[in-house]
């Protein structure tokens, strides 16, 4: 009763990885609110408690998140938590809003478990259902949501590619063919703006600058590109030691000639400065990735070690980008290293197998025969990072300003020697993962075509555009520590046990084995093998083995059952502390008090007579 009187208002957060303290990039979310927003909880509590209890946890600590969401916000968020009942306004209501209803069973019984949102222009954001396997993310997600509504507008993203990602000009019809997949994904999201690749300047509305496969760019362009990022402009940035869809080269009376051509691309020298190490002469070769291919329409499936299948356990769990990624397909891809004494962070997000190793890439020009690169294979025994995100202060690869004798068009801009906000990169060393032919397959339906993605391809790179097309606030925000806390000390002893239950099992084996041979030994050299009677020598081995048998299974019990000793002594002590510490310390204290307070009567009860004598 004091402490909600008394201390309303105050916050403390005493949690090991302070999950209820929001992080500075959420704070500055917040505080760049310039209209209230609305919050819109939505939790089945009944239907939880019927169907699926196990999620009441993790909807309490949503809450209790959104509350302090609210709390912080200055009165610009309004959160309002609805049970939305079968049949009522309230679960139309999430319904309209596009919300999923849970399916736990068939029960019949909507359960709604998400946050929706709303701006003053009538703007709307939803997080259709909040996932446990994303609670590591709620921060990142809710504050997405909230930056969204406060920033309505579709993020810019500059596109500057030397592949054909949006169509390619077909001579023979005289029209432009259909963009790839990937842009038509990317359109729904975002506003791409085609940049040419000779450019000399970036637009400041471009938010995100989308550079694939740089060959051979004009200093130029280089100083372009650099200042972009050093005055905040962010990067998603691909390069290849040898693209699939790099056309280059090409000659009609020479079919080798295209084969044959340097297909790499790079970026130097912007990667040395901001401190990534790339080697566009090498492709990583994966034994444990390698994918199976068909290198004609009659022979067997043979395994391309160039053409990877990357995993869950490849992608970096704990960055938004690929925590939810499952599968993602490469080829011929690259590898990327941080630099050493470099000022920039390097957190890898995509890295092959430990049983990669690098592959000069002239092996795979007019290659043939995909089992030949496993000739001389030898696996390094690294992992090599494919992706990363770079971040932090990085200098000009121009500390002199500007190109000489390159004639700049538009107005004169000030020369930057230094990044003015830390700079936020993401480098994948393949461009193929962009092709159809890896992710996703196109179907032609009643006349309209139709992509289905069987990858993850396309999902990595919006996550990508997603991220760094938001403000630099919530870029910052990353991935808490999980608010579930596992009893490690008991799960240490019950591994313990399991190892001397199971050093006891292979000893009893090994004693019955051992038995067994000696009774069949002894079998062996009676001269009458056919009796069933036992020899008196096998009548002692068999009681030996009877009585070994049962020290051995007697060990075991006691093995077992020292285990439920250390785990109840181990429970006996934390009821003690819980529940017995704090009594034991109101009781000092008032002994302390009580001690206290009759020592002053006793000191008074002296000076009074005193006083009257006096």
């Amino acid at each position: 009763m004091l402490s909600n009187v008394g201390l309303r208002g105050v916050r403390l957060d005493l949690t090991q990885n302070k999950l209820y303290t929001l992080t500075p990039g959420t704070q500055q979310v917040l505080k760049e609110l310039k209209e209230p927003i609305n919050l819109y909880y939505y939790f089945s509590r009944d239907a939880a408690a019927k169907q699926a209890p196990l999620i009441l946890p993790y909807a309490g600590r949503v809450r209790e998140f959104l509350e302090e969401i609210a709390a912080r916000a200055g009165g610009k968020i309004h959160l309002q938590v609805i049970d939305p009942q079968p049949f009522t306004d309230e679960e139309d209501r999430a319904a309209e809003f596009g919300l999923q209803s849970l399916d736990t069973g068939g029960s019949g019984e909507s359960l709604y478990f998400g946050l929706a949102g709303s701006n003053s222009t009538d703007g709307r954001s939803t997080i259709a259902s909040f996932q446990t396997d994303r609670e590591e993310f709620l921060e990142y997600d809710v504050a997405k949501l909230i930056h969204e509504l406060g920033t309505p507008k579709k993020p810019v993203i500059g596109l500057m590619s030397s592949i054909p990602l949006q169509g390619q000009f077909n001579p023979a019809t005289g029209q432009m063919g259909e963009a790839w997949p990937i842009i038509a994904q990317l359109e729904q999201v975002v506003t791409l703006r085609t940049l040419t690749m000779d450019l000399d300047h970036i637009d400041n509305d471009v938010d995100v600058l989308m550079l694939v496969h740089p060959k051979q760019l004009a200093p130029k362009t280089l100083y372009a590109v650099d200042q972009f990022v050093l005055r905040g402009g962010r990067l998603l940035l691909f390069v290849d030691p040898n693209s699939g869809a790099d056309i280059s080269g090409r000659d009609p009376s020479n079919p080798l000639a295209g084969a044959m051509a340097d297909h790499s691309s790079d970026l130097e020298p912007l990667l040395h400065t901001w401190g990534v190490d790339y080697d566009p002469t090498k492709v990583i070769g994966d034994l444990a990735r390698g994918l199976e291919v068909r290198a004609s329409m009659q022979g067997p499936p043979v395994r391309h070690i160039g053409i990877l299948g990357l995993r869950h356990e490849d992608m970096n769990q704990k960055d938004v980008l690929t925590a939810t990624l499952e599968s993602m397909n490469l080829a011929t891809v690259g590898s990327l290293s941080a630099r050493a004494g470099a000022k920039t962070t390097f957190e890898p997000l995509l890295q092959s197998s430990n049983e990669a190793a690098p592959i000069p890439a002239q092996r795979f020009n007019a290659l043939t025969d995909p089992a030949s690169l496993r000739d001389g294979f030898k696996a390094t025994g690294t992992r090599y990072t494919i992706a990363a995100r770079i971040t932090g202060p990085v200098d000009s690869a121009f500390p002199k300003g500007a190109p000489a004798d390159e004639k700049v068009s538009g107005p004169p801009v000030a020369h930057l020697a230094k990044s003015t906000v830390p700079a936020n990169i993401v480098v994948i060393a393949d461009t193929d993962l962009l092709m159809d032919y890896l992710w996703v397959q196109t179907r032609e339906i009643l006349g309209q075509r139709i992509s289905q993605a069987f990858a993850n391809n396309g999902d990595f790179i919006a996550n990508i555009l997603d991220n760094l097309g938001g403000s630099g606030a919530l870029i910052s925000v990353r991935g808490r520590a999980s608010f579930s806390r596992p009893f490690t000390r008991v799960e240490e002893l019950r591994h313990s046990a399991d190892d001397r239950l199971r050093a006891k099992a292979l000893e009893l084996q090994a004693e019955l084995r051992q038995t067994e041979d000696k009774l069949t030994e002894l079998q062996s050299k009676r001269n009458d093998q056919t009796s069933l009677m036992l020899s008196p020598e096998q009548e002692d081995e068999l009681k030996r083995f009877t009585a070994e048998k049962a020290r051995v299974r007697k060990e075991l019990r006691e093995t077992q059952r020292g285990l439920d000793v250390e785990i109840n002594r181990l429970n006996t002590w934390l009821k003690v502390i819980n529940i017995g510490i704090a009594p034991l310390c109101v009781a000092v204290a008032g002994v302390i008090i009580l001690y206290t307070r009759r020592r002053r009567r006793g000191l008074g009860s002296a000076a009074a007579p005193a006083s009257r004598s006096t």
